[in-house]
């Protein structure tokens, strides 16, 4: 606790009015957020490294963010750092009776049920306005929305029953967005809202399999990167420049980056 009362004194005095740092006191909660997405983001590609020293200092970064929303909203007279974490403590304790009451849960896939189930009646019990779906977030990634508005559909029972059904979903999307391509120059947006449908199926479809969709994405297109560089890499060795290749050289070059190590 030392350590945490000397990071909201440094919070703090940077706030100060009086001899506080300029920039820090010019922030808000909009100009700040976009900062909290981006730690959020370095706290991902660190884990993705398995960069431990990096994963370190990320979660610094990100804790000082929250640090920073509490105590903006501190001056406000709305809530402080203390506020925060003795809610965050009570929900906890309040969303795995299993651990600290009497429930009882079989495995891990009951549990993410259970932890839903409660999300659900907290937010009955605080009388949160719209349907089932209206409090996802809009700034969510378009992936990660995807796969909450599914699962969340999924508990009235809108679902697909298992990988199968939403693989043959995917091909009547793609099959539409075929159809739709044949007149994409006299109505684009039909191609765009077709694509956007086929997109939509793959973020369930990985939610069916248990796979987070933007993770998985971005495994893919860091493989992808790796792999380019290696064609770069190759070309250079040979005095060659990607942009000079014809198609056939550029596929053996990708083939023979595909075949090293780590790509």
């Amino acid at each position: 606790m030392e350590e945490m009362d000397r990071l909201l004194e440094i919070m703090r005095r940077l706030r100060d009015p009086d001899g506080g740092c300029p920039w820090d006191r010019e922030q808000t909660f909009r100009t700040i957020a976009p900062y909290t997405l981006e730690e959020a983001y370095e706290v991902a590609d660190a884990i993705e490294r398995e960069d431990m020293d990096g994963l370190r200092d990320e979660l610094g970064d990100l804790l000082f963010q929250v640090v920073f929303h509490a105590r903006m909203a501190e001056e406000g007279g709305h809530f402080d750092f203390s506020d925060v974490t003795r809610g965050l403590a009570d929900k906890m304790r309040r969303r795995h009776p299993h651990v600290f009451g009497d429930a009882t849960v079989r495995d891990a896939a009951a549990q993410t049920r259970a932890w839903e189930a409660h999300k659900a009646r907290e937010r009955a019990e605080k009388g949160t306005p719209g349907g089932l779906l209206d409090d996802v977030p809009a700034t969510l990634p378009a992936l990660v929305r995807a796969q909450k508005l599914g699962r969340r559909a999924s508990r009235v029972g809108f679902d697909w029953p298992g990988v199968d059904g939403v693989l043959e979903k995917l091909d009547e999307e793609i099959a539409e967005l075929r159809d739709a391509l044949q007149d994409r120059d006299t109505r684009p947006e039909r191609a765009e809202e077709e694509l956007g449908d086929v997109l939509f199926t793959l973020a369930n479809l990985a939610r069916h399999m248990d796979v987070d969709a933007e993770s998985a994405l971005r495994r893919a297109g860091l493989k992808f990167q790796q792999r380019f560089g290696a064609m770069e890499r190759e070309a250079s060795a040979a005095g060659r420049d990607l942009a000079g290749l014809d198609a056939g050289a550029l596929e053996r070059l990708w083939d023979s980056a595909k075949d090293e190590p780590d790509s």
